[in-house]
């Protein structure tokens, strides 16, 4: 029942495939009428030969057999103009379609929510876009067209043969649902098997991808032959899953071999009986004999396409599943802009559990922070710090409880226009490839050299970059190769202070840069986020980048265990002083190791 289903699924993906045709209806019609007339010349020729050898050959009339033969050249040039322009035609639509799903695939990824990301593996996603989009569009390009023109030569010639000798004929057909209901069975029985190969086929490229991303660390601890050994394994199994589907094809097109060639010596011998008895002349016979190889090729066709077939269905059913994927974070009806920001930002009793995870990451959090105040956000590894940050952009939305900007829930604002006053720099750094210029300009393209320098500065990271020979039009390696990690962090730093901010959100933004640094970038920030900011987050660990803050928010477990400024915590919080101590006692400790 399962397997039905799933069969169903993947049906109903393909026909949405067929469907997209439309957009390229021209293209598609100009294939359609080229199949059309190429069946017809091809329908021509036999005729050609009985004609030759009838009224030429036998009679001896060289007229005939000249007229003949000039025929057979033309219409031998139509069917090589004809085939191109069903295979041109067939193939502009199938890139179109391909094209068009590329595009709809990448854009629903953008909007897809960070749940999904979460869940979802890259090495699938990348399948999907490349090699599951590549079967849909040869099945467009070739395979369809393939059945189309088998189909319509299998009507063609079999109106012709009953036409010509309706006993033959018959004999010559019994072929055709035979080896239509093989392949049916083909199909049914084995399109779970080609969505296995596409599935193993991802599963090796997340190999390759985790290998190709963290290379230094496989070098590092000496991995490269248990890495080599696992790609092996995965690399086995995808053959053997091919293989399977190698075996299956065996086991259905030698029966439908076997019958072409019974069909044949039939054929043969009861049309030969026919010719000795007068009844049917040498022409026709050979006219006939054409006919039947030119029906059981289309029957062929249809088998060689099967298996295309059934991998474009499978592949369009995984290409479909993330085209249908829910968006979880939308903009909800009747949304508004975000345009000002007064600076109270208010998190009522706010819990929060992130898909698939079986404890809470926020529990019952509440606070409101006052115009122009910097907050700090202190606390151990997963303790919930980036979890309310990921809240006020809406990366994700609360469980329970609600998070207001002025009084007004987040929801209620249009996604776009909140993330782009929402100034963020994350943990883990991004970069893009390009040039230095264009990854700090990355979110107002149009910021003028002096911009960027201005903010560059301020992140400390100026010096540096004049510094190289290219400057600001240095080229960035890949995931920004080349540069340390905290020259990456001040880049992605330089990068947020560009944008038009209201609210700013540094995400332990100077965890890789030395302590001087991140006070010199401390100093730089302090006045700009007073000045800039209706109101500042600064999620860090260490202590020592947060005791100038308006206040302290003391995370653990999911809780706001306490709150207040430096020297209030030292006073009333036992798990704020036992992380200053922890600190201060590792301090001498990094000191001499330095």
């Amino acid at each position: 029942m399962q397997q039905s289903d799933t069969q169903d699924s993947s049906m109903q993906s393909l026909q949405r495939v067929l469907k997209s045709l439309k957009a390229y209806r021209w293209l598609s019609l100009g294939a359609l009428l080229s199949l059309l007339l190429l069946t017809a010349a091809n329908a021509v020729t036999p005729q050609l030969f009985r004609w030759a050898i009838d009224q030429g050959i036998e009679k001896q009339d060289l007229q005939v057999v000249l007229y003949s033969a000039g025929a057979m050249v033309v219409t031998a040039i139509a069917r090589g103009v004809f085939n191109f322009g069903q295979s041109f035609w067939a193939e502009a639509a199938s890139q179109g379609v391909a094209y068009d799903l590329r595009n709809r695939i990448f854009s629903k990824i953008q909007t897809l929510s960070f749940s999904y990301h979460d869940q979802a593996q890259t090495s699938q996603l990348l399948t999907r876009v490349t090699s599951d989009i590549e079967q849909i569009r040869t099945f467009l390009g070739t395979s369809l067209i393939q059945v189309l023109s088998s189909v319509v030569t299998l009507v063609t010639i079999a109106v012709i043969l009953l036409v010509m000798n309706w006993q033959l004929a018959l004999i010559t057909l019994t072929v055709v649902p035979m080896a239509g209901w093989l392949l049916a069975r083909f199909l049914m029985r084995n399109g779970k098997l080609f969505r296995q190969v596409q599935e193993q086929l991802s599963d090796l490229n997340a190999i390759l991808q985790e290998n190709l991303l963290g290379v230094r660390v496989v070098k590092a601890f000496v991995r490269e032959s248990t890495e080599a050994q696992r790609y092996t394994t995965l690399n086995d199994a995808l053959v053997t899953a091919n293989m399977k589907t190698i075996r299956a094809i065996h086991n259905t097109f030698p029966l439908i071999f076997l019958l072409s060639n019974l069909v044949t010596l039939v054929v043969f011998g009861y049309g030969g009986a026919q010719v000795i008895g007068g009844s049917f002349s040498i022409g026709e016979l050979v006219a006939f004999n054409s006919y039947l190889l030119v029906i059981l090729q289309p029957i062929l066709l249809i088998g060689f396409a099967a298996p295309a077939i059934a991998q474009a269905a499978a592949s369009a059913e995984r290409v479909y599943e993330v085209v249908d994927a829910k968006v979880e974070i939308r903009d909800r009806p009747g949304a508004v802009p975000f345009e000002t920001c007064g600076g109270r930002i208010t998190f009522e009793n706010v819990s929060f559990r992130y898909p698939g995870a079986t404890t809470e990451a926020l529990k019952g959090v509440s606070f409101e922070t006052k115009p122009k105040e910097l907050i700090a956000v202190l606390g151990m590894t997963a303790s919930g710090k980036s979890t309310i940050m990921n809240l006020i952009p809406r990366f994700y939305d609360v469980t329970t409880g609600a998070v207001r900007i002025d009084g007004r829930d987040v929801r209620d604002f249009t996604l776009a226009s909140l993330r782009s006053h929402i100034g963020i720099v994350f943990q883990e750094t991004t970069l893009f490839s390009g040039t230095l210029r264009e990854n700090i300009a990355y979110a107002k393209p149009n910021a003028t050299l002096d911009q960027v320098i201005e903010a560059a500065t301020t992140a400390q990271i100026h010096d540096f970059i004049a510094a190289l020979p290219d400057g600001y039009e240095t080229i960035v390696g890949e995931r920004g190769v080349g540069l340390s990690g905290g020259q990456k962090q001040r880049v992605a730093i330089a990068r947020t202070l560009l944008t038009d901010y209201s609210i700013l959100i540094l995400d332990d933004s100077t965890s890789a840069v030395d302590a001087q640094t991140a006070s010199q970038i401390q100093a730089a920030l302090d006045d700009l986020m007073r000045r800039r900011a209706c109101v500042t987050f600064v999620v860090a660990q260490r202590i020592s980048t947060v005791q100038n803050a308006d206040r302290i928010f003391l995370m653990d477990k999911g809780r706001l265990m306490a709150q207040g400024t430096h020297e209030e915590l030292m006073q009333t919080s036992p798990l704020y002083g036992a992380i200053l101590e922890s600190q201060v006692a590792r301090s001498p400790v990094k000191q001499a190791v330095s």
